[in-house]
C-alpha cells in the first residue's frame, strides 16, 4: 500500500487507528480454546468486527513464536485472511523489530514482503536501526512497502538509551536516528514508532519529520493519552497511525469478545473522527 492509498484510507474511515493482533492464549476466550486454530479463529472474530474502523493491524510477532510451528502459521492465514477477505480495506504491520547486518537484513524483508517465499505479504515491518544503514536498506527495496523504525518508544527501559545527549551534536539519540535516517528513506516509505507515554516529545519531533508518518503505541493500557497525540503529532495529511492492542482485543474474555473489541475500537475512532 503505497502513500497516496494509505492517506485515502484514512480520510474514508475517519480513522487512524491500528488494532494490535496480540493473541495470548491465557487471555483467548475459553469456548474458542477447542477449535482446531484459536488463534486464527480469535483474530479472524476481532477483523471482522473492527475492519470499518482500523485502518491497520498489527500482530506482534513474539505472540506467534513463542508458539512454535503452530503459531507461525496461525499468523501465516491471519495475514492471508486479512488480504484476502478485505483487500485494500487495511494497511498490515509486521511488528518484529528486525534489526541485522545487510545480508540477514535481506532475508528478514523476504519473510515479510514475499509471499511467494514465505506466504506473507506485510505492508510495513518494524525495525530496529542501532545496527545502522546497511541493516535498514534491505528492507526498502521493495515498492509500496514501508519501514517503521524505532525512534522513541513508550517502554521504562527506553531512556537508558534513547535518551541518551551526544556531547558532539548535543542530539539526544532519537533524534539522532530520525535525522539520519532521513537520508536512508523518505516520507512515502519511512515512518517511525513514537509512544504515547512519550507524547510531550512529539512537538520536537515533528519538527525534524513533518511529513512522516508516526506509529504510536501505548494508547490504553500503557496510559497514554490520544488527546495529547493528536494535538501534537497530528500534520496536514494526517501522519498518525495510533495502536491499540490489549484494550480493544481483551475488552472481554466471553463469547461477546468481538462485540466489546468493537465497541471499544470504536470510541477510539469515533475521537479519531473528531480530530480529523
Amino acid at each position: 500500500m503505497n502513500r497516496f492509498e494509505l492517506i485515502s484510507l484514512i480520510r474514508r474511515k475517519q480513522s487512524f487507528l491500528c488494532i494490535g493482533l496480540d493473541p495470548d492464549p491465557e487471555k483467548i476466550p475459553p469456548h474458542l480454546l477447542g477449535k482446531k486454530d484459536p488463534i486464527l479463529e480469535f483474530n479472524k472474530a476481532i477483523i471482522d468486527a473492527t475492519i470499518d474502523l482500523a485502518v491497520a493491524y498489527k500482530p506482534n510477532f513474539a505472540f506467534y513464536e513463542c508458539l512454535g510451528v503452530k503459531g507461525w502459521q496461525s499468523l501465516v492465514q491471519t495475514i492471508a485472511y486479512i488480504n484476502s477477505t478485505y483487500p485494500g480495506e487495511v494497511f498490515t504491520i509486521a511488528d518484529a523489530k528486525r534489526g541485522d547486518i545487510g545480508n540477514t537484513s535481506k532475508q528478514y524483508a523476504r519473510a515479510v514482503f514475499d509471499r511467494t517465499s514465505s506466504g506473507m505479504d506485510f505492508d510495513a515491518v518494524t525495525v530496529a536501526p542501532y545496527m545502522g544503514a546497511d541493516s535498514v536498506k534491505p528492507f526498502l527495496e521493495y515498492e509500496d512497502k514501508w519501514v517503521i523504525l524505532l525512534a522513541l518508544t513508550s517502554n521504562k527501559g527506553s531512556d537508558d538509551f534513547q535518551m541518551m545527549t551526544s556531547k558532539e551534536t548535543e542530539f539526544r539519540f532519537f533524534e539522532e536516528v530520525l535525522i539520519k535516517s532521513l537520508r536512508w528513506g523518505t516520507e512515502s516509505n519511512m515512518m517511525y514508532v513514537v509512544g504515547a507515554t512519550k507524547a510531550e516529545k512529539l512537538e520536537q519531533i515533528r519538527q525534524l519529520v513533518p511529513d512522516h508518518f508516526l506509529l504510536v503505541p501505548g494508547v490504553g493500557a500503557q496510559g497514554g493519552s490520544l488527546e495529547e497525540v493528536a494535538r501534537y503529532g497530528l500534520n496536514k495529511q494526517c501522519g498518525l497511525l495510533v495502536n491499540s492492542s490489549r484494550g480493544i482485543i481483551y475488552a472481554s474474555n466471553g463469547k461477546d469478545f468481538a462485540e466489546k473489541a468493537r465497541e471499544e475500537g470504536k470510541k477510539l475512532q469515533e475521537t479519531m473522527e473528531r480530530f480529523l
